[in-house]
């Protein structure tokens, strides 16, 4: 193969081309302080005539101010706010809970600028969050969550507005449970990223690994204990951090109490790196949840080899970032448990050959969504609607998500 990594340059995956805005666009970059006092930021692009509505996009922590979606949406006559969140490109303290007064301060100014009928677009990452938001907004303010998993306190009784529609694309069941499926359970010690336990290594020949382009086959009874075996490495490391946690909160005391030593050591940050992050089976044995994927992740064509190296999902973090997000136990973003409560129109768009959304993940959310009103698309593309094997991106989800809104609005 020519390169290990699945693009030639992971940065433009999501971009839209520079020439692509539809003519008489104006963008408008807004930045919006939060009642916590942070502030988030976003880009807002409005067709040359009224818009039919506006369309929301937004990820926990990747940048999506210039998203492939934005000109295709504007062409059909809607207004894009392309949302950055608190921690944009940087996902180390990364706390859905506070991601979600991110969310409702920009939906708050967006009303009062006019617009009347939102639609959210969860894209990737993006789904989990904007799920959580529409759970969350759903209920009273005073039934709302008031802290993260970790127990950092969090204050969502502020406005909150419901959108009027919600479309799903490529969507991941939530970070968390993300990272479960694909957290190499083989690791055994923390401290030692090349310690490993053989009888879970997915990468032995010995366990059913075959090298790339061949598929790898695996049985039954050892995707049973790797399974497993990667529930209880999240359940250690969640241990871990709630270790960390419980120690800082002792020296928080005692820096109150006047210990200078002590209070100096709890604000100082906490970075835990977490090993292997690219050990999905399903991305390298193809006969696990068929599709029209190819061989490998999202991040490279040999996770044997990627899975070693500094790429990967929550490769470094926080406590309160693990719990909130990356843990596929603590955190309460995640589809399951947030789709149910989900009632307004949704529309959910599937790429068929996604190396890193699989079809069991799709059918699970298309399931557990409780919108009486749901349509389904299936979409040829991997997971940023790039044509298999090609650097073409595919126009079918835009139209399908165009058609969805023409609909409605």
């Amino acid at each position: 193969m020519s390169r290990v990594g699945r693009y030639a340059n992971p940065a433009t995956t999501l971009d839209l081309a520079p020439d692509e805005l539809p003519r008489g666009t104006t963008v408008e970059v807004v930045t919006l302080p939060t009642p916590d006092r942070a502030a988030t930021s976003g880009t807002l692009y409005q067709p040359a005539a009224p818009p039919r509505s506006l369309v929301a996009l937004m990820h926990p922590r990747v940048d999506f101010t210039r998203h492939y979606l934005i000109p295709p949406l504007l062409r059909a006559g809607h207004a894009v706010w392309a949302q950055r969140s608190r921690t944009v490109n940087n996902d180390l303290t990364t706390v859905h809970e506070q991601l979600l007064i991110d969310v409702a301060t920009a939906h708050a100014e967006l009303a009062r600028r006019g617009f009347e009928r939102i639609h959210l677009l969860g894209n990737s990452g993006g789904a989990s969050l904007y799920c959580f938001y529409l759970q969350q907004a759903a209920l009273a303010p005073e039934r709302r969550l008031t802290q993260a998993p970790s127990g950092l306190p969090v204050d969502l009784t502020l406005e909150m507005p419901m959108p009027a529609g919600l479309v799903l694309l490529a969507p991941h069941p939530g970070q968390g449970e993300l990272l479960l499926h694909c957290i190499d359970p083989a690791v055994a010690d923390e401290d030692d990223p090349a310690s490993s336990v053989p009888e879970l290594d997915l990468f032995d020949p010995a366990n059913g690994f075959r090298p790339a382009p061949e598929s790898s086959s695996y049985e039954a009874s050892f995707l049973r204990r790797y399974r497993a075996a990667q529930a209880e490495r999240v359940l250690r490391i969640d241990a871990r951090m709630r270790d960390v946690l419980a120690q800082q909160a002792i020296w928080r005391r005692r820096g109150r109490e006047g210990d200078a030593q002590a209070r100096r050591r709890a604000l100082a940050g906490t970075f835990v790196a977490v090993h292997r992050t690219d050990a999905d089976p399903r991305t390298i044995d193809l006969g696990l949840d068929p599709s029209d994927r190819d061989y490998g992740s999202i991040f490279g064509r040999r996770p044997d080899v990627t899975n070693f190296g500094a790429v990967g999902f929550a490769r470094l973090t926080t406590p309160h970032a693990w719990l909130s997000t990356w843990s596929g136990v603590s955190s309460r973003a995640a589809l399951r448990l947030t789709a149910p409560d989900i009632a307004v129109p949704a529309l959910l768009v599937s790429y068929t050959a996604d190396n890193s959304v699989f079809p069991g993940d799709v059918a699970a959310i298309e399931a557990a969504l409780g919108s009486e009103d749901l349509t389904r698309v299936d979409v040829v593309g991997d997971h940023y609607g790039f044509a298999p094997g090609g650097e073409q991106r595919s126009p079918e989800a835009a139209d399908a998500i165009a058609a969805w809104l023409a609909a409605r609005t």
